[in-house]
């Protein structure tokens, strides 16, 4: 359990380098052991969710080497179909794996996940998906058991483009002699980058960042090697800090186009923006920001998971802004603890209205949930004086170094243990 001290007022400065995708690293990792064979994946961020999936690929009887940011994944001696309790209820995103475990075992059985909580994120998506595709389910009060002879060929409809649902229907599609097609799929990066990690080990994938993706089953996959994609929610996360502190930065090892809503808003509240085909120049010394209003949706619109960190830019921003918030139904929980820095914000189901103030000032916060935290986090680097934030077990599970990469550009974040 640790806290960030956080010594608002300075500006950001300089350049940093954007990490792995966390998103496309966890569904990539359980994707690994489907082959039975050795996969050396690079770029892996060295995050919290990562190390929960890394050990329940252990638990299941993986041999796993990890050097920083290179992890090599032996699954030819995994042995097991269950996925361990304990570790399904820290990762929602766990439920990916069972997708996996199917296209290799043809069952699977687990528990409920856990992860943040930023609203409904139920599994039955998931479920009635794979009954679709000819996987039985049998749930109880603890355990969910799935189990197919052989996957059947079908053409879905997703009554959601869920990035989730997508994924596990991929994972468990890929092996057999039928044909899958995946209608309203997910059209997110990370779809692509998992798509293009398994077409690599053989597999028969079209389609991915269109919303029809057809996936002919093959009989085995291949031994690869595979780099991750770079992290577009912590390169956006980056450039708003720079925002938010009237900063001039840099972003690096970032692809531009995977956040141009969020690009095009930072142009629309006043910063100055130049792009190259894998950096990002934030300038917004001496600018002016004004209000913007924002409205997230799936791919390639506005991402959700940055919605809580542009309010709270916004919270600092001239004029009145809308924020429509179409994806979680709990992601503005974090604007009560900002509120405690002087933000002027009102909530109403949906939608937020937030009308900009000067300054923030420091305070004593605590995390929600991911993305939340890390907002506080941007809020203290602008607020005058100290600001406190506790229960950063969520924010150590989606961000590798944050504190550090912020610290290299003129931030002043020291972490503590609680208690101290």
């Amino acid at each position: 359990m640790y806290k960030y001290i956080i010594k608002g007022g300075k500006k950001l400065h300089g350049e940093v380098d954007v990490s792995g995708s966390k998103n496309a690293s966890l569904p990539i990792l359980a994707a690994t052991i489907i082959s039975g064979k050795t996969t050396k994946l690079y770029n892996v961020p060295d995050i919290q969710d990562v190390r929960i999936t890394l050990q329940i690929l252990k638990e299941l009887g993986c041999k796993i080497k990890k050097e920083k940011n290179k992890v090599i994944i032996n699954s030819k001696y995994m042995n097991k179909t269950t996925i361990p309790d304990d570790l399904m209820r820290k990762l929602r995103s766990s439920v990916i794996i069972a997708g996996a475990i199917i296209a290799r075992f043809k069952k699977v059985q687990f528990s409920y996940p856990g992860g943040c909580d930023i609203g409904s994120r139920p599994i039955n998506l998931h479920l009635e998906n794979f009954q679709k595709i000819g996987i039985k389910i049998d749930e109880n009060s603890r355990y969910i058991e799935c189990k197919c002879d052989r996957i059947e060929t079908k053409n879905i409809e997703l009554d959601f483009p869920s990035v989730g649902a997508t994924e596990n229907l991929i994972l468990a599609s890929v092996i057999g002699e039928h044909e899958v097609i995946i209608n309203n799929a997910a059209m997110e990066p990370e779809i692509i980058d998992l798509v293009t990690f398994l077409n690599k080990m053989g597999a028969k994938i079209y389609g991915a960042g269109t919303n029809i993706i057809r996936i002919k089953g093959v009989k085995t996959l291949k031994e690869i090697s595979y780099k991750i994609m770079p992290d577009r929610i912590e390169a956006g996360t980056l450039l708003i800090a720079g925002a938010i502190t009237n900063g001039m930065i840099k972003v690096n090892s970032v692809v531009p186009e995977h956040i141009s809503p969020v690009i095009n808003k930072l142009e629309e509240i006043g910063c100055e923006i130049k792009v190259t085909h894998n950096s990002i120049y934030l300038n917004a010394s001496n600018k002016k920001l004004k209000a913007v209003d924002i409205k997230t949706t799936p791919y390639p619109g506005f991402p959700t998971d940055l919605q809580p960190l542009f309010s709270t830019l916004l919270t600092v921003c001239s004029g009145t802004s809308i924020i429509s918030e179409n994806i979680f139904e709990n992601r503005f929980k974090f604007m009560q603890e900002i509120q405690r820095m002087g933000a002027k914000a009102t909530i109403e189901g949906k939608t937020m209205i937030i009308k900009g103030v000067k300054k923030l000032h420091g305070a004593d916060l605590e995390s929600t949930d991911l993305r939340g935290g890390a907002s506080m986090v941007l809020a203290g680097l602008s607020a005058k004086g100290i600001t406190k934030v506790s229960k950063l077990e969520y924010l150590l599970r989606g961000y590798e170094g944050l504190d550090k990469k912020l610290n290299d550009l003129g931030a002043d974040i020291t972490r503590e243990e609680e208690g101290e």
